[in-house]
């Protein structure tokens, strides 16, 4: 009887038990990426200028890297102007998406006109260890265009 149970209870942990020649082991890695927070940092406005209008209005264009100005055959420029400028920090080598709005309003009281901005980089971009983002753009001046200060504001977004 002894050996009968020795036998039900061998054939029982055969049966119902895991033996060491039947099991698996696996193993897997725990990673974790980390990325330095994006900041974004104005340097300098996009600044026009001082615009002179007549009876026929036109177009100043500001470019991208602030170098060149363009100023309507029928305008008078003068003044300061330069492009915008951002320096944007982050993980170095990584790929941002790049936003800037495509226009602005530029206001002085009731009174408005509209730019239509032109940024050096936008879309997917890498980062590098000096990125300056700079933004252009051209603005339309109105014939008669009424005198006064205008000002607008526009963003710029960065995004892993």
């Amino acid at each position: 009887m002894k050996k009968f149970a020795l036998l039900a209870a061998a054939a029982a942990t055969m049966a119902f038990g895991t033996s060491s020649a039947q099991a698996a082991t696996a193993s897997a890695d725990a990673t974790a990426t980390i990325l330095q927070q994006i900041t974004v940092t104005k340097v300098s406005d996009l600044a026009f200028g001082t615009i002179v209008v007549g009876a026929t209005g036109g177009a100043v264009t500001v470019s991208n890297s602030g170098a060149a100005i363009s100023c309507g055959a029928t305008l008078a420029c003068s003044g300061t102007n330069n492009a915008a400028s951002f320096n944007v920090v982050g993980t170095v080598g990584e790929v941002v998406t790049v936003t800037v709005d495509p226009t602005v309003t530029l206001n002085s009281g009731a009174n408005s006109m509209l730019a239509t901005l032109n940024p050096s980089y936008s879309g997917a971009h890498t980062l590098t260890a000096a990125d300056v983002l700079r933004v252009g753009g051209t603005l339309a001046v109105a014939p008669n265009q009424a005198s006064g200060v205008y000002s607008g504001t526009f963003n710029v977004t960065v995004n892993y």
